[in-house]
């Protein structure tokens, strides 16, 4: 991914992501089987429904309020190794661990409709139709074509790298590369263009999903006790109101 694309669609999503959404993009609801985060807090219900009610912006200004904040640290030493191979069955902690599917077919099949495994197998997705919260569009995936579908870690691993998981065991990094509250398939140009991106300099292109985005990232962090940055946080709050 060529830096400067990355850094030029960071830019737009910044340009854009000031106040929360309005008008009929807002209320974008998917393919009508998403959860929203605040009530699907480990993760394991389909999608990400978007947060539209003000009790519910309330809730998710109060969530994010409990994460802390620090400086982002130095990249040295990153390696996606170091957080176990992907996608790998055996981080234990983690829901769908040892099922006997690694994580990116669990998750397809968790999000997916319409869902056709190989033959043979109860496990290997080859087919299925997505509905992407981050851009709003439908796809028709099919596993010849597999980099139009990605798995993005909601708190990128490189980021969680330089907030502290540089630091912690190596179980706790398997758990956080592998654990489906931080996971959700999405079209492959958005994850992409997000690269390790934190909040304030990349959110969803859709901008009726960004509230449920902030809430996502805040649970991650608040479960693995990590803090943001404190440019994040402020771009995480203002996306619900706070």
């Amino acid at each position: 991914m060529c830096a400067a694309v990355v850094l030029l669609t960071g830019c737009e999503a910044l340009d854009s992501a000031g106040t929360p959404a309005s008008g009929p993009e807002a209320g974008a609801a998917g393919d009508g089987r998403a959860v929203s985060p605040l009530d699907n807090p480990d993760g394991t219900e389909p999608g990400l429904a978007p947060v539209k009610e003000e009790a519910d912006r309330d809730r998710a200004v109060a969530l994010i309020e409990k994460v802390a904040t620090k400086g982002r640290g130095p990249k040295t030493g990153y390696d996606r190794d170091e957080f176990g191979y992907a996608w790998m069955d055996t981080a234990d902690g983690v829901p769908f661990a040892r099922n006997g599917c690694d994580t990116r077919n669990d998750l397809l099949e968790l999000h997916g409709r319409n869902v056709e495994f190989r033959s043979g197998s109860d496990c290997v997705v080859v087919s299925m139709d997505l509905y992407d919260p981050y851009t709003g569009k439908d796809i028709a995936w099919k596993k010849a074509k597999a980099a139009e579908v990605q798995i993005d870690h909601v708190v990128p691993l490189s980021y969680s790298w330089q907030m502290g998981a540089s630091r912690w065991p190596e179980s706790k990094r398997r758990q956080l590369a592998n654990d489906a509250l931080n996971l959700l398939p999405v079209e492959g140009r958005a994850n992409s263009a997000k690269s390790d991106s934190g909040p304030a300099s990349w959110l969803p292109p859709s901008k009726g999903v960004r509230c449920a985005y902030a809430v996502r990232f805040a649970q991650v962090a608040v479960k693995y006790e990590m803090p943001v940055t404190k440019a994040d946080k402020e771009m995480m709050l203002r996306q619900c109101g706070g």
